[in-house]
């Protein structure tokens, strides 16, 4: 931009001035990185021929050293060795540059770009980056193992990092396995993955809470377990007494936590295998959270179908309504469009056989529009109906890209207009309505062949007939 299509005041220019001296100043301490490192040891032995002080005596220094940061980041414990020796001072503060800039005011009306910046110790890097050989040095060399300048601990570094050595090596010297972060987290509750299960371990081993609670949401490690679909944790958890139903600041449990979780189809194992452990271990399925929504609600707002064949085993309601009047069956439809890989079908197919209420006939035309993409949805949801009403609103609401990709199947449907279901559909209608909600249990007991048990549980044909 020419200076003249923009009024540039004298403090605009000053303020661009500085932020240009800013940006020189961070150019030069990159290359101050790089300078010999034999130099910068002739200058500190200099300054090490001072009386030595015990280092737990002394109170934190600011480093701004970039010979030392780069020893610590780069874990180059041979450095250290030299950096850090014998009587040294290691509880230093470090305020590393991030990549990212904002404004800060500088006094005096102006404002510079400057880099965001972190405090942090030896200690937080080294752990944090699984350094175990430099971190061992320096809390030989009396680093305070608790010191929390940018407020955690270097045991919240090192299990939000997953690095069970340094966290084992952390608390052997002491660390507070319960130390609570400037945001209300223990150490626990940032194992969030499943790499991060020997640091769980180790933290439970020296003492850690395991129904301790986070300050904003109000969870156990159960629920951080849960919410993250960490199997493994949750049966340690388990075996360490965790509660199984305690309630966050929006009335979830764990197992609520699980499955309102959204999850991709490759998660969807793991978090039915935590809710499996959940309920064996005897968690309430009924406890709803503050909108009156159940696990089951949410296990198909989620559209995981073996969450939703378990809850339903174990005696989920399938028609409870939350506070805005909607059932299970209402949440899966509203996603079938961004679920099909999740097979919707089959939590639309569990419910139904569950004795769940079905789409008012009117609104079919409106769902047919929103699930045409899932052929099987469509299939096992107007199967559930003994007539059908099929108008030209059918048919427009099918697009017709979606039309011409299963054209047999939607061909099977519009064919209906004006004609009422086969004999062997109204007999399969007839038999459900008089079992009602027991069809999944009566079934499968009948002295009947498989494909008429499966016709009867609504399997897919491909076809409405």
């Amino acid at each position: 931009m020419s200076r003249g299509s923009f009024v540039f005041t004298s403090m605009a220019l000053r303020s661009l001035e500085l932020d240009e001296d800013m940006l020189e100043r961070h150019k030069y301490k990159k290359q101050v990185a790089s300078h010999h490192f034999n130099s910068y040891m002739l200058r500190k032995t200099i300054n090490d021929r001072a009386p030595l002080r015990s280092s737990t005596a002394m109170p934190p220094a600011v480093c701004q050293d970039v010979v030392v940061q780069n020893a610590l980041y780069t874990g180059d414990l041979e450095a250290m060795q030299h950096l850090f020796p014998r009587g040294s001072t290691v509880n230093l503060i470090i305020e590393p540059q991030g990549g990212d800039m904002r404004w800060v005011a500088t006094g005096e009306g102006l404002w510079s770009l400057s880099y965001e910046q972190e405090l942090t110790t030896p200690l937080h890097i080294t752990a944090g980056r699984g350094f175990t050989d430099c971190l061992r040095l320096l809390l030989q060399r009396g680093a305070s193992v608790d010191l929390a300048p940018g407020g955690t601990t270097a045991l919240h570094e090192s299990c939000e990092n997953c690095q069970p050595e340094c966290t084992k090596l952390l608390l052997i010297h002491g660390a507070n396995a319960n130390a609570v972060t400037e945001d209300g987290l223990m150490p626990l509750h940032l194992c969030t993955s499943p790499e991060s299960f020997e640091c769980a371990k180790h933290l439970l081993q020296y003492g850690a809470a395991i129904n301790g609670r986070t300050l904003d949401e109000d969870e156990t490690p159960l629920h951080i377990a849960g919410r993250h679909g960490l199997p493994d944790h949750t049966e340690l958890y388990l075996r360490y007494g965790a509660v199984l139903d305690k309630q966050n600041i929006e009335g979830l449990t764990p197992l609520n936590a699980a499955c309102s979780q959204p999850q991709e189809v490759q998660d969807l194992e793991r978090y039915f295998k935590v809710c499996k452990i959940m309920l064996e271990a005897g968690a309430n399925i009924q406890i709803m959270d503050q909108d009156r929504r159940t696990p089951l609600h949410m296990a198909c707002k989620n559209a995981n179908p073996d969450i939703v064949d378990l809850l339903l085993a174990n005696g989920a309601c399938v028609n409870e309504m939350d506070y805005g009047g909607e059932a299970p069956m209402h949440n899966i439809l509203k996603v079938v469009c961004y679920k099909r890989s999740h097979h919707p079908e089959r939590i639309v197919r569990a419910l139904l056989n569950h004795g769940s209420i079905r789409v008012w006939p009117g609104a079919l035309p409106v769902v047919l529009k929103h699930c045409c993409e899932s052929p099987h949805t469509i299939e096992v949801l107007l199967n559930a109906y003994s007539h059908l009403k099929v108008t030209d609103s059918w048919v427009e609401a099918v697009p017709p890209e979606v039309f011409k990709k299963h054209k047999e199947f939607y061909q099977s449907i519009f064919s209906l207009e004006r004609t009422p279901r086969c004999l062997q559909h109204l007999a399969r209608c007839k038999l459900r309505s008089f079992l009602e909600g027991r069809v999944h249990k009566v079934v499968p007991k009948l002295n009947l062949p498989n494909f008429i048990k499966n016709y009867l549980l609504l399997e897919y044909r491909n076809y409405i007939h």
